[in-house]
């Protein structure tokens, strides 16, 4: 006989954890987490650079591709995603970034403004910086600084300063541009994801049930109400039944396509499949939107970057010691070591591109490390206008879904991308970084005219690893969600992850996707009678 819970939660990662949490902290409440993937035991997943191991390692990762990208010459892009307890927080670059307060605002959705949604970041974050008006302590999530400075960093902080902009202490403060150091979700020099923050302190409650190695298949419904979920586990089929509801966390892939295998999305692809429709909702799976990024590598002029402590055995051997006995030096920090938001242009009221500064350099993330002294400064565009989609190629939960990301489809996104990468050859020209380069090795100086740039982006350029959109929320015909995240035209039907925001937040995800799913919870608890917590 099936099992049978309150509450049935689908995805074990950034918003899944926290939703357990939450949930379970009520005695009375039956909550079941399912997770594809295994428990998080891999030791590369709490070193912060160990992000590098984990870029397509498949045992905690679902490694996809996406389809033939049209603007990228056909090229297919690699996607990595989190297949592990805490999901894409355990195999991430730990930048921590909420995004701009306009962007919550912008998406015009009752309750969901940034004055509204601030009290859970503020809840969710155990700042080093200690607690005010914009910042939480206290929280499961560990926020902290840079563990120690990098003089590649200070030279360019400082050569954005020389350029014009201005120097930013805390990209989460009051004010979002600038350049400086980027925050990370570490706690001692180790990862601190929403799988040790949240997930692990409550494993042993009782009326809390964890699976791993559960591949949600479908989600089953009564008419158009959910009431449970089959799964794959151990090569059984096993079906859990929710009283209350179904929450997917899955994520911006994940959820739409277990939402099209359960018989809700584009009646039309449905059919092709041989899925039975129960909800003809053609929204579900489009709107992709993501960060498309595209790099500047330089040679060095001095041995101070990673890619020399790779060279050399002496020099791996000094940074496993330094990580080891004092929680510093390179396996400290994350995939962004400082970084900046820009506007591209004087008239913008806010940034619109960010870089991403790192003091390693490769030919393709995931790949090996250059043999010569290397560093890397990135353009990503914060607000792109290309819409893609997620949409399933069989009714096998196996088969991956077809990713499209249609980067570059609009003059907008082109031109953003053409400015952001000028500006930051203006960064990377001034005296006080200048010094560090011996020449730049990608794209090179050849490239100078927009047609060389943009051959060059598709050439070159990738996601930057922030899906969402695939299921959002908002009052208009195009939401798949209400503003209580319930999914609309069903009862006991709930999303809770990156897919419900209404457009993609001005810079890393994982940091508003914890907020989301700290919201959701209390939204949950409302309506079932409970105080929030």
């Amino acid at each position: 006989m099936a099992e049978t819970y309150d509450t049935i939660i689908v995805g074990a990662g950034s918003a899944g954890c926290v939703l357990a949490n939450r949930l379970s902290a009520d005695p009375r409440h039956r909550v079941l987490l399912l997770e594809a993937g295994p428990r998080d035991t891999d030791p590369w997943i709490h070193i912060p650079l160990g992000y590098g191991k984990l870029f397509k390692k498949s045992s905690v990762n679902w490694s996809y591709w996406s389809e033939p990208e049209p603007q990228l010459n056909g090229r297919k892009i690699f996607t990595p995603r989190g297949k592990v307890l805490g999901g894409s927080s355990s195999i991430n670059g730990l930048v921590y970034t909420r995004g701009q307060p306009e962007d919550f605002d912008d998406w015009e959705t009752p309750g969901w403004s940034f004055g509204e949604l601030l009290p859970y970041f503020r809840k969710s974050e155990d700042q080093a910086r200690g607690a005010d008006a914009l910042h939480g302590r206290g929280g499961p999530l560990s926020v902290s600084d840079q563990n120690e400075p990098h003089e590649l960093c200070d030279a360019f902080i400082e050569a954005a300063v020389q350029a014009g902009h201005p120097r930013n202490p805390d990209f989460n403060g009051e004010r979002q541009e600038g350049a400086g150091y980027q925050q990370l979700t570490t706690r001692n020099a180790r990862r601190c994801s929403t799988a040790t923050g949240y997930l692990r302190p409550v494993m042993r409650r009782a009326n809390l049930t964890v699976v791993t190695e559960a591949l949600a298949s479908k989600v089953l419904f009564e008419g158009t109400r959910a009431i449970g979920i089959r799964y794959l586990n151990d090569a059984k089929v096993i079906e859990a039944n929710a009283q209350r509801e179904v929450v997917l966390s899955g994520g911006a892939i994940n959820t739409p396509q277990l939402l099209q295998l359960s018989g809700v999305g584009p009646a039309a692809l449905l059919r092709e499949h041989g899925v039975a429709v129960v909800l003809d909702q053609p929204h579900v799976g489009e709107h992709l939107q993501d960060h498309f990024q595209a790099r500047i590598v330089l040679k060095c002029t001095r041995p101070i970057t990673v890619n020399d402590d790779m060279q050399s055995l002496w020099r791996m051997a000094r940074m496993g010691l330094r990580y080891a006995f004092l929680r510093k030096g390179p396996l400290a920090v994350s995939a962004g070591y400082a970084g900046g938001f820009w506007r591209t242009r004087p008239e913008l009221k806010r940034p619109d591109v960010q870089t991403h500064f790192l003091t390693f350099s490769l030919d393709r993330m995931g790949e090996k490390l250059h043999p010569f002294s290397g560093f890397t400064a990135s353009i990503c565009q914060l607000r792109p206008t290309s819409r893609g989609s997620v949409r399933i190629r069989s009714a096998d939960p196996r088969d991956p879904p077809a990713i499209r990301y249609n980067y570059l489809a609009t003059e907008h996104d082109r031109r953003t991308m053409l400015e952001g990468m000028r500006l930051l050859r203006r960064i990377l020209d001034q005296p006080a970084i200048r010094p560090y380069i011996a020449a730049e090795y990608l794209p090179g100086a050849r490239v100078q005219s927009d047609d060389e740039w943009l051959a060059y982006f598709r050439e070159t350029g990738s996601t930057i690893y922030h899906p969402t959109c695939t299921a959002k929320m908002g009052t208009g015909a195009g939401a798949v969600v209400d503003s209580h995240l319930r999914v609309k035209g069903l009862a006991g039907l709930r999303v809770v992850d990156a897919s419900v925001m209404p457009a993609v937040v001005s810079g890393n995800t994982n940091a508003a996707v914890i907020a989301i799913a700290e919201k959701a919870a209390d939204l949950i608890d409302s309506e079932r009678g409970r105080r929030p917590s």
